[in-house]
């Protein structure tokens, strides 16, 4: 991050028009030691000069990650107060590319549900909302308002920017239609799962695992460490998502086609020598 870079998020932490995200700026910018650890994290999958997709991007921690790690990003986020964030943090980065859509099952457009008070958890799901209702944890998120967003398929930004060493999908409950927009095997992805929607992430892991990718392991909530330390198998995972309490609420699935996955096991520590 440049000096430039560091002022346009101060002053989007001070912006009143910006309060919704205030919160996700706080927590996801300046903390140099939670930095570390996901660059230390990801560079198991990325590497400098590869292509990273970000699917759902928020306020674009990811993209910084990935961006420390010398990597070109295609981020795509449908929000418009997030968009506007991540074009003032990434205003001077021609290495990040900006996509306004939602990634989905077929090019077109859908219904995206938005959270004013709590962006990170807008949606274009209508299930994911429903699911949320009198959910414990929950309580007292309320989806106030719907836009009409532009929707793309992983498959299409594949044509056109690439195929990317590494792909991190979080989307609320949208990430199986994010999936049924790829066809074909990829390095290494991540999706978010929930325990509110847990059949979402069991269709994923059908669907990767038709597309050929046959090891995964799981990181809970923003914990940046593997559950098994192992490439597990799909079978294997879905029996512990459906086994994890509702407690834990959500987390990211790290999955792998290892015939075509360049780095390390998850158990890699690659400050190691």
């Amino acid at each position: 991050m440049t000096a430039g870079t560091d002022t346009r998020i101060a002053a989007l932490r001070t912006d009143p028009a910006m309060s919704h995200l205030h919160r996700s700026l706080d927590v996801y910018y300046g903390d140099a030691e939670r930095d570390a650890r996901m660059d230390a994290f990801y560079s198991r999958f990325v590497t400098k000069g590869d292509l990273v997709f970000d699917v759902g991007s928020h306020v674009g921690d990811h993209i910084a990650s990935f961006r420390r790690l010398g990597a070109r990003v295609v981020a795509v986020e449908p929000q418009p107060l997030c968009l506007r964030a991540l074009r003032a943090i990434y205003a001077d980065d021609d290495q990040v590319t900006l996509v306004e859509a939602v990634c989905g099952a077929t090019p077109g457009s859908t219904r995206f549900h938005v959270n004013s008070a709590n962006p990170t958890v807008s949606t274009a799901s209508p299930d994911f909302v429903r699911a949320a209702e009198g959910a414990g944890g929950w309580e007292g998120e309320v989806w106030d308002a719907d836009i009409e967003v532009p929707v793309v398929t992983v498959d299409g930004l594949i044509t056109e920017y690439g195929e990317p060493t590494f792909a991190k999908i979080d989307v609320e409950g949208f990430e199986d239609e994010v999936l049924a927009g790829l066809t074909r095997p990829l390095p290494a992805l991540s999706f978010e799962f929930t325990t509110i929607a847990r059949p979402v992430a069991s269709r994923c892991l059908d669907r990767l695992t038709a597309l050929g990718f046959d090891g995964f392991d799981v990181a809970l909530g923003d914990d940046k460490s593997m559950t098994f330390q192992r490439w597990v198998s799909a079978t294997d995972m879905t029996t512990h998502l459906a086994a994890l309490p509702h407690d834990a609420n959500s987390g990211d699935v790290y999955c792998v086609s290892r015939g075509r996955l360049r780095q390390p096991p998850p158990h890699h520590d690659p400050r190691r020598r």
